[in-house]
């Protein structure tokens, strides 16, 4: 790798965040209720911590890609390019990364929460 190609994350995080319309929990709870698909990638761990987000899909970050990959063997039944798919975590930063990670598959409703679990439930 050369020097020209490297890159830092927040330079990554930046850069996937070009391509999200990222929205509020506010937002994301109006979507849920019109059809979204909210998927928390916490940690199991985190997720005991700080509590759960009633509907979120529980789908940890390292088989995300393959169950929403329509063309993946171990995809969900749900997985589509169309599906609108709105990712968080604890605070919004790897969830930026895995929603552009799903838009790289082509699905290209995905997107995450500002701020994620803790920006919905602060006293948590």
């Amino acid at each position: 790798m050369t020097a020209t190609t490297r890159r830092s994350i927040d330079e990554v995080l930046a850069e996937a965040r070009t391509r999200l319309d990222r929205i509020t929990p506010e937002q994301a709870d109006r979507a849920a209720a019109e059809g979204a698909v909210l998927v928390d990638i916490r940690p199991a761990v985190q997720r005991a911590e700080e509590g759960s987000w009633p509907g979120a899909l529980i789908i940890e970050r390292n088989v995300l890609e393959w169950r929403f990959d329509p063309a993946s063997d171990a995809r969900l039944p749900i997985a589509g390019y169309d599906l609108p798919v709105i990712i968080f975590c604890s605070e919004g930063y790897t969830s930026s990364l895995a929603a552009a990670a799903l838009q790289d598959l082509g699905i290209t409703g995905a997107t995450d929460v500002i701020g994620g679990f803790r920006a919905r439930y602060p006293n948590r």
